[in-house]
């Protein structure tokens, strides 16, 4: 998975705990959700695959930032009292404004873009630059 336990810096062990109500598969169910949601945005222009994939300091940390402030405002939209919704529901309106901002093109990652079949890369980059071919007009 690209999260870990230890990337919910921003929760006690025992408030994660308390959130993935005591199942390590709910959290992994709200991770994949998070990291499912964060690739609608980011696929665009960026090689998803690769970027999801990595582990350890090989990942953004911006971005698992993010992915946890994702995953844990699911985890707690699934809690019967919503407890501590409130600050989970900013936090996730954070980052789905950071991701938009991300896929407008205003806000640039460090991240592997997608690479065409001839090796060009970033081939969904919207500036482009370049000219064609010059013309010889001599008949």
């Amino acid at each position: 998975m690209f999260l870990t336990e230890d990337d919910y810096i921003v929760a006690s062990s025992t408030s994660l705990n308390v959130l993935q109500q005591c199942s390590e598969d709910k959290r992994e169910t709200a991770e994949r959700m998070a990291v499912e949601e964060m690739a609608g945005y980011l696929r665009s222009r960026y090689d998803v695959e690769k970027v999801f994939s990595a582990t350890g300091d090989n990942r953004n940390d911006v971005l698992v930032m993010r992915a946890c402030d994702i995953a844990l405002y699911h985890l707690s939209s699934w809690l019967p009292t919503k407890m501590g919704h409130e600050i989970r529901k900013e936090r996730y309106d954070l980052a789905i404004k950071w991701l938009e901002g991300v896929a407008s093109g205003k806000i640039t990652l460090d991240l592997p873009t997608v690479t065409g079949e001839d090796g060009e890369e970033d081939i969904y980059n919207p500036m482009k630059w370049g000219s064609e071919k010059k013309n010889t007009y001599l008949w």
